[in-house]
């Protein structure tokens, strides 16, 4: 009679897997390493986008800070020459706005058109003969500076019941001017009262 072999051990434990196929663990690993570096240079382009921007931005800050701050000053100063009767003949008392500048402070806007400009004491002064614009303000600039100043007085009287001071500029040379303006009327009690914020257009231009 024949006999069965007898029944051959199992080991125990789960079955064997079989090995990945030659090369295909380095493929996976050399996609995912290609991946990772698309994305660090993807992201690496944008931080640095972000940083040139934000650098110009604060730039551009800084200049136009130079326009915001000129004019405050101008309209500090145009309070304190109308309270002090600055425009009036020697002698006299009293309250009257400085007269309008001859000229703009430099003269042309090319002259600021993407640098700077340096101004000279002949230039603030050229109105102190007849006691009006920035020297009857007694404004100046001693720095470069990035904008045109003008100063203009208007209304019915001699003095005039208001004025407005602008500051323009060119920053990036575009060719298209930034204006800032700050306005100053006298009220119905013969106060000179200053606008409570500047007009700005295109200020980064």
């Amino acid at each position: 009679m024949a006999m069965n072999p007898p029944p051959t051990a199992q080991p125990w434990g789960p079955p064997p897997v079989a090995p990945n196929a030659p090369g295909k663990k380095g493929s996976a690993c050399l996609i995912i390493a290609l991946i990772c570096l698309g994305c660090l240079v993807l992201f690496g382009g944008i931080f640095v986008v972000l940083g040139i921007y934000g650098a110009r931005k604060y730039i551009a800050n800084a200049k136009m800070a130079e326009a915001r701050n000129s004019l405050a000053q101008i309209g500090r100063d145009a309070v304190t020459a109308y309270e002090g009767g600055n425009a009036l003949p020697a002698g006299r008392s009293g309250r009257a706005l400085c007269g309008s500048a001859s000229r703009s402070v430099p003269v042309n806007i090319a002259a600021v058109t993407g640098k700077k400009y340096q101004s000279t004491e002949n230039d603030w002064e050229v109105d102190a003969p007849r006691r009006a614009g920035f020297a009857c303000l007694r404004f100046s600039l001693s720095q470069p500076q990035y904008y045109v100043y003008s100063y203009k007085a208007h209304g019915s009287s001699a003095g005039g019941d208001g004025f407005e001071a602008t500051a323009q500029g060119d920053l990036d040379a575009d060719g298209k001017a930034s204006l800032f303006k700050l306005v100053g009327s006298v009220d119905s009690s013969g106060a000179l009262k200053l606008a409570p914020a500047l007009i700005e257009q295109d200020p980064e231009d």
